[in-house]
């Protein structure tokens, strides 16, 4: 029941929001809305306020805003086929955009509640690189290698680039400043290089919308990195999960508390955003490059050529779908039993 209601909710929410990118700047930019839907299939409910009609439908698995003259040319003047190109490209990019949006909102509570490391320290682990080199508990890591740090999160950067390599550490005690070098050890069960250190947690709002931007930009660029590997040699397509193994992640992920159902939100959220404007047909990515030829050319594609684009990437994208579902989702769960 969990899964199922977490599933849900959290469906209901990425979707809903990135529908909304694209229905509030239409709205905004002059564009007739001619229905603002969640979910797909069978209507389940619907109104109808001024021109635009509201429905929710029996399948929760996506959503979408109808726009005059998106699909076929109008010759209404609010239609979307007659607006500026620029408008149109605000319309096709604001539902990633309200993804991200999203994203950094579930990343920034999660700081928000939880606090974050700051650069003082809290516990100096026993027989740690730190511990040996002195460093005690109330310490404030002020610099490494001339670089200032503000937070555990610059600490474990430069750490991460630096990796075994005997670094230069500025403390604040109690006001006195100190230099000890420090050489960070491999640790196994974390997988990266530690000076064994604890920080001290603090909560601040600024601090933690700073820090969920910079988990949603990282996030990003994490995913992008994951589509490049796609193409190399060593990706293999069981790394792939579907609808059914995003389900069960959710689900899982859930049971755990709020703090992993925010995570799993923003990283779901994160994913549609950068998968939506890949520039493949079908996809807003895909719009926005048709809209940038568009403006190159100084008229746009031919229709005809439009449709049949879209219908190859909407195939593409159903057959991943499909093979993914069947030989990795439901596989695993066979493999379970």
């Amino acid at each position: 029941m969990i899964t199922l209601i977490s599933s849900l909710l959290v469906f209901l929410l990425v979707v809903m929001l990135h529908e909304f990118g694209h229905f509030s700047i239409a709205k905004l930019s002059g564009i007739k809305v001619n229905e603002f839907s969640i979910g797909m299939g069978p209507k389940i409910y619907q109104k109808q306020k001024g021109e635009t009609f509201y429905s929710l439908r029996a399948l929760p698995v996506g959503g979408y805003v109808a726009m005059e003259g998106e699909e076929e040319n109008s010759h209404d003047p609010r239609a979307f086929n007659n607006v500026s190109i620029v408008k149109r490209m605000a319309v096709v990019l604001a539902g990633a955009f309200m993804n991200f949006v999203l994203a950094f909102i579930a990343f920034t509570l999660i700081f928000s509640i939880v606090g974050y490391g700051s650069s003082e320290i809290e516990k100096v682990i026993s027989n740690s690189p730190a511990d040996k080199a002195g460093i005690q508990s109330g310490d404030l890591i002020i610099k490494i290698n001339e670089n200032k740090v503000k937070d555990i999160y610059d600490i474990n950067s430069i750490i991460s680039k630096n990796q075994k390599e005997e670094m230069d550490f500025q403390i604040n005690r109690e006001g006195n400043i100190l230099n000890v070098k420090i050489k960070p050890e491999y640790s196994v069960e974390n997988q990266m290089y530690l000076i064994g250190i604890t920080s001290k947690l603090d909560h601040s709002i600024l601090k933690s919308i700073s820090l969920g931007a910079n988990r949603t930009l990282e996030m990003s660029k994490l995913i992008l990195k994951s589509i490049k590997m796609m193409f190399s040699d060593s990706f293999k397509m069981e790394y792939l999960s579907g609808p059914v193994g995003v389900v069960q992640l959710i689900g899982s992920e859930s049971s755990k508390g709020f703090l992993n159902f925010l995570q799993i939100l923003g990283l779901i959220s994160v994913n549609l955003g950068v998968f939506n404007l890949l520039p493949i047909p079908a996809l807003d990515g895909g719009k926005f490059l048709f809209l940038l030829i568009e403006a190159f050319r100084g008229k746009p594609i031919d229709e005809k050529i439009e449709q049949g684009l879209s219908l190859i990437g909407i195939s593409f994208l159903f057959s991943l779908m499909i093979y993914v579902t069947i030989f990795n989702d439901i596989g695993r769960l066979f493999n379970k039993w």
